[in-house]
């Protein structure tokens, strides 16, 4: 949507998209989504809505934890939803569970780990895995989030590097959205040296400055995926949905956001 041939690119492919749920009327999708993939989401929605004559009803959670904002939280107490976007290992462990459609996933995007430090402060090596390693020693804090990209560095990663005991005690976990904040916006403040989540959530935070992704080595291989959920009322159209998401002419938006296409 940012020229005219862009919106013109999506108006015909979410046409296309369209015409394989001719069927289906207009209806209320109720979307639960992660952080990481609500920036292409919202710029990508209103499109949608424009062009199904669908409303998105959208919830905000993260992709995993136990907080009553998480994503497994909510359906897990039953509430309603047709589609999640969220994190690809958490949909697996959802349908796993019974709660999703084995069936239905689509892999949106691809995502990285990177590293933000304050607006103006030097920013660290982290370009190998000896020199990011060092970085983490010589850092007085650390934040990262309560979700994915968290819970890899402090369960795994850390560890996976020799130096849990010397990184954990200095290292601060972050709630985000919907109640919460992005990583980045707690070293905007200063009360962290250096943050790290996925790379999406840490773009255009003000305040910050954006080093650069961990090392290639040490990245998870993350991806954002949908699935529609077991109890979905609205099922076409919550596939339209997917399938729009998941168009070529959506992987400029997604490369904005901080994002990579799935790929084939």
């Amino acid at each position: 949507m940012k020229t005219r041939s862009f919106a013109r690119l999506l108006f015909i492919v979410g046409a296309a998209i369209l015409l394989m749920t001719a069927g289906a009327s207009a209806a209320d999708v109720r979307v639960m989504i992660s952080a990481g993939f609500y920036g292409v989401y919202s710029e990508l929605g209103p499109a949608f809505e424009r062009i199904s004559g669908h409303r998105l009803v959208t919830t905000r959670g993260p992709s995993m934890g136990d907080s009553p904002e998480s994503i497994p939280t909510r359906l897990a107490h039953g509430e309603a939803a047709d589609v999640v976007i969220l994190d690809g290992g958490a949909a697996d462990k959802l349908a796993s569970a019974g709660l999703l459609r084995a069936d239905s996933k689509v892999t949106l995007a691809r995502s990285l780990i990177g590293m933000v430090v304050r607006a103006g402060a030097p920013k660290p090596d982290i370009g190998s895995v000896e020199a990011f390693k060092a970085t983490l020693l010589a850092a007085k804090s650390i934040a990262c989030s309560d979700s994915g990209s968290g819970t890899y560095l402090t369960t795994q990663l850390f560890a996976k590097l020799g130096i849990a005991e010397e990184v954990l005690p200095k290292n601060r976990r972050v709630r985000g959205p919907p109640s919460g904040e992005p990583v980045a916006a707690v070293v905007a403040r200063g009360e962290a040296e250096i943050g790290f989540q996925q790379v999406s959530e840490l773009m255009n935070v003000a305040g910050t400055d954006y080093v650069g992704a961990i090392p290639a080595e040490l990245q998870p291989g993350f991806t954002f995926a949908g699935s529609l959920t077991r109890s979905a009322e609205n099922a076409d159209a919550a596939t339209a949905l997917l399938r729009f998401l998941n168009s070529p002419e959506a992987d400029a938006v997604k490369v904005r956001a901080g994002l990579m296409p799935a790929g084939p």
